[in-house]
């Protein structure tokens, strides 16, 4: 039977947050919109022309999974950084995803995917472990 209930993560945490890396002590992207129902997430950042630098989009998914966590870059006009990252907040895999693309998925199973300015690509490899801040979002 899958988990259907939220880990510690992201639990509580709505409308938008600040990301950081707290394996490497420093600030991934201060204002991501956390993205919970299915409508969001399939949404996500499609449909905008530009994202600034601190700006990104936390999908939460309902169960770990490399297929449900698989995301498209339909109608997205400009590359992002994608992080998928396990029930811990720590990272599983990470890509540089293009325009248009069909179909990106993680090379393990992940719970979250975290979608932000393509700059931030370096900003978190696998195996750092990421934190949200709901204070860092309104600062």
């Amino acid at each position: 039977m899958p988990d259907l209930s939220e880990p510690a993560f992201s639990s509580g945490h709505q409308g938008a947050c600040a990301i950081v890396n707290r394996t490497r002590g420093a600030p991934l992207a201060g204002h991501v919109r956390v993205c919970r129902s299915f409508g969001s997430r399939l949404r996500g950042l499609m449909m905008r022309r530009r994202l600034g630098s601190e700006q990104g989009a936390l999908l939460v998914m309902s169960t770990t999974s490399r297929i449900d966590s698989a995301i498209h870059m339909l109608f997205v006009f400009f590359p992002l950084a994608v992080f998928w990252l396990d029930e811990d907040g720590v990272v599983v895999s990470r890509c540089l995803a293009k325009p248009w693309r069909l179909f990106y998925a993680p090379q393990r199973p992940a719970r979250y995917v975290l979608e932000v300015a393509q700059a931030r690509i370096d900003s978190a490899a696998v195996g750092d472990r990421l934190a949200l801040d709901a204070a860092g979002a309104a600062r």
